[in-house]
């Protein structure tokens, strides 16, 4: 398994948004240890069903580009005398 990575930027701003989270909707102060923890197991746990869907997601999108392909490039051969 490819386990998720963050950037360091992104990483830096997840630990923050969890901090503010658990201090303004649980009323509880967390440091950045138990945020960045908390966020390695949402990664580890969550983060495939979300990278699946949307890996789907892109599927689904690409096979409905591509069968509408010859729809939307279609030219009418040999038309000239026409």
């Amino acid at each position: 398994m490819i386990p998720i990575k963050l950037s360091s930027e992104a990483r830096e701003n997840a630990v923050a948004s969890i901090k503010r989270y658990f201090d303004e909707s649980m009323d509880q102060e967390i440091g950045d240890l138990k945020s960045g923890l908390l966020l390695d197991f949402f990664l580890a746990e969550i983060g495939p069903s979300v990278y699946n869907h949307a890996i789907g997601d892109a599927q689904r999108y690409f096979q409905e580009k591509a069968a509408d392909l010859e729809g939307a490039c279609y030219e009418k051969e040999f038309g000239y005398w026409s």
